[in-house]
């Protein structure tokens, strides 16, 4: 078995790599790969996809890997690879992502990353630190281990607005509702860092690991 972890130069690789690494041992699935290759995509049995940053640089980013984008659709879309993307690695999902500038996601989860807008006056954006998970679909095998108000670890500007609330699957309070982790068939996203979020983040990547959608 093997897991790839998409380097396209703007992501946590190291600590991203770690916590998988911790979890494939402990749930015995194999090798876990930091790669730049679309053959190695190609060849994976899973797919992470991490984001640091803003959206139209990520996304500039992951277009400028040569056949990194063919082979994402090849192995996610074609072959049903379960695809994980954390943070910007998320976002880039949805149609459209509205930082700075309009521009074109992958398209795999209908929706506009827009920036947050919190109800409350007295709250900050960026929504920057720890906050407590709220499941909305307790059905999800990779959430199955996941307890409502576990904490989750948060640095972003924008979120996530789903066109179908069916692809939500978890949210978070911040003067409303605003979305941590979107899913659909064989595709996951979370807007935390679960790497970084201690027990619910590893709690996540092995249950990730585990899926078999």
């Amino acid at each position: 078995m093997l897991t790839v972890i998409v380097d396209y130069e703007s992501g946590n690789l190291h600590s991203a790599q770690k916590a998988f690494e911790r979890m494939a041992r402990q749930v015995d699935a194999g090798q876990v790969m930091v790669t730049a290759r679309p053959e190695d995509v190609l060849r994976a049995d899973r797919v992470v996809l991490p984001g640091d940053g803003a959206f139209p640089a990520c996304k500039r980013a992951l277009d400028a890997v040569p056949g990194m984008i063919e082979a994402l659709g090849e192995a996610v879309l074609r072959r049903g690879r379960p695809f994980l993307g954390i943070c910007v690695g998320m976002q880039m999902l949805a149609s459209r992502g509205l930082e700075y500038e309009p521009v074109a996601g992958l398209g795999w989860i209908g929706g506009t990353v827009e920036r947050i807008a919190p109800g409350d006056g007295a709250l900050k954006v960026p929504h920057m630190g720890w906050n407590d998970l709220l499941v909305d679909d307790r059905g999800h095998p990779v959430l199955a281990d996941i307890a409502g108000g576990t904490h989750a670890y948060f640095v972003h500007s924008y979120q996530f607005r789903l066109d179908d609330p069916a692809h939500l699957l978890a949210h978070v309070d911040y003067g409303g509702p605003v979305t941590a982790i979107v899913g659909r068939d064989n595709i996951l996203g979370t807007q935390f860092h679960p790497e970084k979020s201690q027990a619910a983040g590893l709690a996540l990547i092995a249950g990730f690991l585990r899926w078999r959608p």
